[in-house]
């Protein structure tokens, strides 16, 4: 509880004690109206006056009608015709529910403090031998920074020095520690639990990961969904028609009674309109509709769900069409070895062997991926004569040995025809001394949850799943089978990736949203283009990142169905709230115009139902997954 609450909570308990005091005092001795007036004033203007200070401000900002005027009204009101109790409980029990509201935003925020937590303090540069602390912001990109053991990683780095193990749940929402050694790239807003590491820089502060995030975060609360845009323009109009209502309400019927030659009977009026007033205030729709999508925001970054805006996370629910890119979203995005084929008279390893130093002098990725599967250190005196022939591989003297390895057209090109036949992904042929030795598959693996993903958005009510890929139509059609995709288009330019997804916007229909999934700089302009672009945030690229409306910290695609149900679950308490809190109201308002309701009831239909609707919002901080 915070220093400003505990305050409230003291005023509130202070002046409940007078109230009781005082109602027992005025039970037991005769006490005049004005001794009534100067002790029951001593409560309320301990437990309200700074809604009268809130409410004159308003008034002299020409910002009249607004929830303060409405409770200091209807409260100064009941105190000049004689109903002191009922006056200061009024604004008492308005006072405690603010101070739930209070609470309840304080548990949203400190959801998503633990993710403002990532924030780091400092940076250890080494000075003449020394390790200094300076600000992030003064770190240069190359510059060798030093993470101790409980530390935050400041900025985005690549390790040069030690070995360790690092938290990453204030990003990805992920309990389990991740370990990282010399040349794995670092993510800032990482905590470093284990060894000592250095770290080369890639960014500065400005652009590195925690940056981006922290103003993904403290940005999130300016876009407003539909629902909350309602609510503020329907308060806007909906609080001075009350209060003319009032109004009304205390001069009308009584002139109408004195022209009939009754008796207009105002001080009853009077009271029926004030209770009429304290009915009224939005405060049950103004405060729990934005808490309950602050909630929802909330629940989803803690697990690694970063949402920019409630009106994105509201358009979440009516996602029926979802798009893919295929590397790096659906597949990791890294090339590794799937298979191994030998020929007669070689075996796996010894293929390995030949291929790996073949293709020791290339930085290709299928080259990489030779070498990181052969496992060991390449001795560069065994191999020479490296030859590269663009489009067909890679030809070396190995061990004393002609190696070649490439795709069939090299093989072709030696007189050898391969009878092997996989669509496993991307093929080396290798030979030796002329002789076919067998052959190598290699391609991007698929993302261990994408199947199960898939199968979720299915069961959620998803229309059509698509993916969209550069790649070739085999090994686009080998993927969408096996994670079970409804439509697959594939080699296609960044260029072309917008024109599917403009078919399928005119597809769907008016109320239906279309979200496209992408991490890659190409696909900036599809994120954009898209009614909810999702960018894979972990690896993904900074242009991705910055053009998608929401951002999954870990890469894991089966998020995309969780950020869905978190989005759907708090649409459900919003439409709550709106019909419970506008139920009451409506029956309560026609009881107090009739003289049924009485102030008692008026304070139950303004806090009690604030109180119920904002406990119901923060639901959305706690949603099942």
């Amino acid at each position: 509880m915070t220093k400003k609450q505990k305050t409230v909570l003291y005023r509130i308990i202070a002046s409940a004690i007078l109230i009781l005091g005082i109602s027992i005092l005025c039970e037991f001795v005769d006490v005049n109206i004005w001794g009534q007036v100067v002790l029951y004033l001593i409560p309320y203007f301990v437990i309200g006056y700074d809604i009268l200070r809130k409410a004159f401000k308003g008034i002299l900002n020409k910002q009249v009608f607004d929830e303060n005027f409405l409770m200091a009204i209807a409260t100064v009101g009941a105190m000049l015709l004689g109903e002191f109790k009922e006056g200061v409980a009024v604004m008492l029990f308005y006072q405690i529910g603010e101070l739930f509201q209070s609470c309840a935003v304080g548990k949203s925020r400190r959801n998503i403090a633990a993710l403002m937590d990532i924030r780091p303090d400092y940076a250890n540069i080494i000075v003449d031998g020394q390790i200094e602390q300076v600000d992030p912001d003064d770190v240069e990109i190359d510059t060798e920074i030093v993470v101790n053991p409980g530390e935050k990683v400041p900025i985005d780095g690549i390790i040069t020095e030690g070995n360790t193990t690092l938290n990453t749940s204030a990003l990805t929402g992920e309990s389990v520690p991740r370990d990282a050694k010399v040349g794995e790239e670092v993510i800032s807003g990482c905590i470093n639990m284990t060894g000592a590491i250095k770290l080369k820089t890639t960014k500065e502060f400005g652009d590195s990961t925690v940056s981006k995030i922290l103003d993904l975060v403290e940005n999130s609360s300016m876009k407003k969904s539909r629902s909350e845009n309602f609510i503020t323009k329907f308060a806007r109009y909906y609080t001075p028609a009350v209060c003319y209502g009032a109004l009304a309400l205390a001069i009308l019927p009584p002139i109408v009674r004195l022209i009939m030659g009754m008796s207009p009977d105002f001080p009853n009026w009077i009271i029926r309109a004030l209770t009429f007033l304290v009915i009224s205030c939005p405060c049950a729709l103004v405060i729990s509709i934005p808490l309950s999508f602050f909630g929802g925001i909330g629940c989803a970054s803690s697990n690694g769900i970063l949402v920019k805006g409630s009106n994105y996370l509201e358009e979440l629910s009516k996602t029926k069409y979802i798009v893919f890119d295929k590397t790096g979203t659906l597949t990791k995005g890294v090339f590794e070895v799937n298979k191994i084929y030998p020929a007669k008279d070689f075996d796996e390893k010894t293929l390995l062997y030949f291929a790996a130093y073949a293709e020791s002098g290339s930085s290709h990725p299928i080259s990489q991926s030779l070498k990181k599967a052969y496992g060991e250190k390449i001795d560069l005196e065994k191999v020479n004569n490296i030859e590269e022939i663009a489009g067909h591989g890679v030809q070396a003297d190995v061990d004393g040995k002609k190696v070649s390895a490439g795709n069939i057209k090299l093989m072709k090109k030696l007189g050898i025809n391969p009878s092997d036949e996989h669509d496993e992904g991307t093929i080396v042929y290798v030979a030796v001394d002329g002789v076919y030795a067998g052959c190598i598959t290699i391609s991007d693996i698929i993302k261990p949850t994408t199947k199960m993903a898939i199968a979720e958005l299915k069961k959620n009510g998803m229309k059509k799943t698509v993916m969209l890929t550069g790649d070739s139509k085999k090994v686009a059609d080998k993927v969408a089978t096996e994670i079970g995709i409804d439509m697959v288009r594939s080699e296609l330019l960044p260029g072309d990736k917008v024109e599917q997804v403009e078919k399928l916007l005119a597809e769907k229909g008016d109320k239906e949203a279309l979200a496209f999934v992408g991490d890659g700089i190409n696909d900036a302009p599809v994120l954009s283009r898209a009614d909810i672009g999702v960018a894979m945030g972990a690896l993904g690229s900074d242009a991705a990142i910055e053009a998608a409306d929401v951002v999954l910290m870990d890469d894991d695609p089966a998020k995309i169905a969780l950020a869905m149900k978190i989005s759907k679950r708090t649409l459900e308490i919003v439409r709550e709230n709106i019909i419970f809190a506008l139920a009451i109201k409506a029956i309560c308002l026609v009881l107090g115009a009739l003289g049924i309701a009485n102030m008692w009831v008026a304070i139950f239909a303004d806090v009690g139902v604030m109180v119920l609707a904002v406990l119901n919002a923060t639901r959305a901080l706690r949603i099942k997954l």
